[in-house]
């Protein structure tokens, strides 16, 4: 079995530091979330139809 601190970071491959795990720095900890708020990914599932979302009202 892997450890963790063995795997790279998932942005830029270098070693993961601990203290920002899974990442190696805060920098791309910051891109990481960067990416969730600009819609770069997603959850897979199915598209919801207007009658699912909540109303705004």
């Amino acid at each position: 079995m892997t450890s963790a601190t063995a795997r790279p970071c998932p942005i830029c491959r270098r070693p993961r530091i601990e203290q920002f795990a899974p990442f190696c720095s805060q920098r791309c900890r910051d891109r990481d979330l960067a990416r969730w708020f600009s819609d770069s990914y997603a959850v897979p599932g199915e598209p919801a139809t207007p009658e699912d979302l909540p109303d705004r009202d």
